[in-house]
């Protein structure tokens, strides 16, 4: 019987030689603590503000395992989070993925509940012979995450009202988050996303996608070779074939980044020069080059004096610990539903004034790439799919996975955040930092071990 104590947990890594033992993503107590102690204390990404632009609009999310209602308020405007489970017996008290709502209704006991999560009836709660008016509604509203955070239009929960403001918890990577935020004149909160959510079902660890996904430049030379090959790719002609959009970046250096006392890492450059450069063409869609050149020309003006971000000119994505991983033009979500199944979540930002012939483009290149039936996320999927059975066999759970690329290679610099190892930019730095993270966030008991992050290192493991 393997054992279950937490500490144990470290005897499942070989720090030394960069391996992961496979129970840690076969386990079935390891994924029970996981949602505990990880998915329960962390922020968590639930959607933007535009998929509940209108009072009373709703939407279901997810933290973990747990379905979340993200509902506008019909009086004050405010947009909250509450878990989708009825105070009485549990029942959801919305079972539509969207929509907009006077009062939610537990379809059980009709208890029912405003768009402020406030208890407001219930079957017989002045009945003589029932609650007979002795029903205190106040005291039963819907649970309410315990912090949220509108973020340059992206929203975020935790359950734990210890933790760490959202952006002491992003730590370095806040300003990233903000720039995927900016829309394409690098106006703040310029985005409105696409509905709905683009949805996959796998048979794997959730681990599985949301680890191996920070920076892995080394999987594309095969998983995606018959998109190179057949030069197929969403933008066609015009970008040569290529899986991505055509990029002009001012002189930089780039890295892959792991923060191995917060968890975040990815893609990081460094620009050595202020403001942005010259746009390229690359549409196949008529008259879009020319809204998004004028675009262009109005970020090149407001940076003309400033340096970009780690994350700035679609330079690459990033990874906020422990299951977000955030492009300029796509955000995706790993949600874990049990041990060996997970729901891959995507929204896609297009600029809130575009015209139609915009955002019908940029919708289509979306599909055209992450789709189901696109050219590039399919074959994703296609590995993820086979890594988690093939790994579940007596002899498989005898042999570590190896996560060594560029272990040692790593350097701190005085200028960054204590935690931030930078490594060459086809390195897993940024895959090792998220089980540096994982380690502590499993072992700590408060967030009093984990915040400050961790200036001492003790949990740390690379």
């Amino acid at each position: 019987m393997p054992a279950t104590r937490t500490d144990s947990l470290r005897g499942l890594i070989d720090a030394e030689n960069g391996t992961i033992s496979r129970e840690l993503y076969t386990r079935e107590d390891i994924f029970r603590q996981e949602q505990e102690r990880i998915f329960r204390r962390c922020w968590l990404f639930l959607g933007h503000e535009t998929l509940v632009p209108n009072p009373g609009d709703f939407v279901l999310t997810r933290m973990g395992t747990e379905e979340v209602l993200l509902v506008r308020d019909r009086k004050d405007k405010q947009i909250r989070a509450f878990l989708n489970s009825c105070r009485h017996r549990g029942e959801k008290v919305c079972r539509y993925d969207e929509g907009n709502a006077l009062v939610f209704t537990c379809p059980f006991h009709a208890w029912t509940y405003d768009s402020k999560g406030t208890l407001v009836g219930a079957a017989g709660q002045k009945h003589p012979d029932s609650y007979a008016g002795a029903l205190n509604k106040d005291e039963w509203s819907l649970v309410e995450v315990a912090q949220f955070k509108n973020y340059y239009g992206t929203l975020w929960a935790t359950w734990d009202k210890d933790a760490p403001s959202f952006e002491d918890y992003l730590g370095p990577f806040a300003e990233a988050v903000r720039y995927m935020c900016e829309g394409s004149d690098g106006e703040d909160n310029g985005l409105e996303v696409f509905k709905p959510w683009q949805r996959w079902r796998l048979p794997t660890n959730w681990k599985v996608p949301a680890f191996t996904s920070s920076r892995d430049p080394e999987h594309a030379a095969l998983t995606h070779r018959s998109v190179n090959a057949a030069a197929i790719g969403p933008m066609r002609t015009l970008a040569g074939g290529e899986r991505q959009k055509k990029r002009n970046l001012l002189p930089n250096t780039t890295y892959v980044v792991g923060d191995h006392n917060l968890g975040h890492g990815g893609a990081w450059t460094d620009y050595h020069v202020p403001g942005v450069a010259d746009y390229v063409d690359g549409w196949y869609e008529e008259g879009v080059d020319d809204y998004f050149r004028e675009m262009h020309q109005k970020k090149q003006q407001k940076y003309k004096d400033r340096i970009a971000p780690a994350s700035g000119h679609d330079a690459g994505h990033i990874c906020v610990f422990p299951n977000f991983i955030m492009d300029a033009w796509r955000w995706r979500i790993w949600h874990p539903h049990e041990l060996g199944v997970v729901e891959r979540w995507s929204l896609f930002g297009v600029d809130k004034n575009a015209p139609k012939v915009v955002k019908d483009a940029v919708r289509h290149y979306v599909m055209r790439y992450n789709g189901p039936t696109g050219c590039t996320e399919s074959d994703d999927m296609e590995n993820w799919n086979y890594v988690y059975p093939a790994s579940l066999g007596a002899e498989a759970q005898k042999w570590n996975y190896n996560f060594a690329n560029g272990l040692g290679r790593g350097k701190t610099r005085e200028d960054m955040h204590p935690g931030l190892v930078f490594n060459d930019h086809r390195t897993e730095e940024a895959h090792r930092a998220r089980f540096s993270r994982w380690v502590a966030m499993m072992e700590a008991e408060t967030w009093d071990e984990l915040y400050p992050a961790l200036a001492d290192a003790n949990h740390r493991i690379w």
